[in-house]
């Protein structure tokens, strides 16, 4: 009995694993993915910027913002899946915020904007929408 249910568990499982996945569309156009969507970028050179130690920060994590590199809600509608990563600096300090959206040390820019998959990047044009 125990081989035989381990023979069975063996084929349900290859045959669910064989088994193509499937995009599903839910009412309007939605694609259901575990992966995040990834970023635009609207720069690739980083934003200096002043902050003000102990002021709470949200960095635009997915490119849409206008008002960049900060956060203005447009990850809502334009890239649901990311959302802003918040951060309050220890003290006053004039900062290099990251405007690729790629670096290794968000928000701060590390460089990454220098790599080739960057340079040969499309920049991301705002629109009104």
């Amino acid at each position: 009995m125990n081989t035989l249910v381990t023979k069975l568990d063996h084929k349900w499982i290859n045959l669910i694993l064989r088994q193509p996945w499937k995009t599903v569309m839910a009412g309007s156009k939605v694609q259901l993915s575990t992966l995040p969507p990834k970023p635009v970028i609207p720069s690739k050179k980083p934003f200096k910027v002043q902050l003000v130690g102990g002021k709470r920060y949200s960095w635009c994590t997915c490119g849409h913002s206008k008002n960049q590199p900060f956060c203005n809600g447009a990850h809502k509608t334009k890239a649901q899946g990311l959302s802003p990563l918040r951060f309050v600096p220890e003290k006053d300090a004039t900062a290099w915020l990251c405007g690729c959206k790629y670096s290794n040390n968000p928000p701060y820019c590390d460089g990454t904007h220098k790599q080739d998959f960057i340079v040969s990047a499309t920049l991301h044009e705002q629109t009104d929408s």
